[in-house]
């Protein structure tokens, strides 16, 4: 089991490169841990809920918003219970900028998995549950703009889930943000 149980890990990238898949293994290593998936948290609205993207956009930017200010409470609360908290999210710098403020006090490891845009794509295919990589394709170019610098970069196009998290396990420290002055 990893040692790394000291802050709330915030693992990001463009739909379809297995968020969900690493944070769930990231967890299993990291003995009491929770993940949390905030595509989960958003769909939590029942009436009124919009999709990422869906008109009007000032409304589901908001439920964007609010997914992730809930999602850092939540990991605030598992954290002060004794649990390290994984959130997996598509996080650029609004929603990072989100999740500093309510974690202002606490250490965060921000992961950023990027392969190639086609391989997301090709992922996403693969998928059951939903397939939605094609239609944020071009959150790629974003991420990398907005995002370049933060954390801990990985192309994990040529690796397994497995290995992905070794390497996320042993390049922890680069992860690590600088605290919010």
């Amino acid at each position: 089991m990893l040692a790394l149980a000291d802050s709330i890990w915030l693992i990001t990238g463009i739909p379809g490169v297995g968020k969900t898949t690493v944070s769930r293994e990231l967890a299993a290593r990291l003995g009491a841990s929770a993940h949390i998936e905030v595509d989960l948290v958003r769909e939590m609205v029942v009436s009124g809920y919009l999709a990422p993207g869906q008109e009007p956009l000032a409304v589901s930017d908001a439920q964007l918003d609010l997914g992730a200010h809930n999602a850092a409470l939540l990991a605030g609360s598992f954290m002060d219970a004794g649990f390290t908290p994984i959130v997996d999210d598509v996080v650029l710098r609004p929603r990072l900028a989100r999740y500093r403020e309510v974690l202002a006090h606490r250490l965060v490891r921000l992961v950023v998995l990027a392969p190639p845009v086609g391989v997301a794509v090709d992922r996403d295919r693969g998928r059951v549950e939903k397939h939605v990589a094609g239609r944020f394709a071009y959150l790629d170019r974003e991420l990398r703009e907005q995002m370049l610098g933060l954390g801990l970069w990985l192309d994990t196009s040529g690796a397994s889930v497995v290995e992905t998290v070794d390497v996320i396990s042993r390049r922890a420290d680069e992860a690590l943000l600088a605290p919010v002055p």
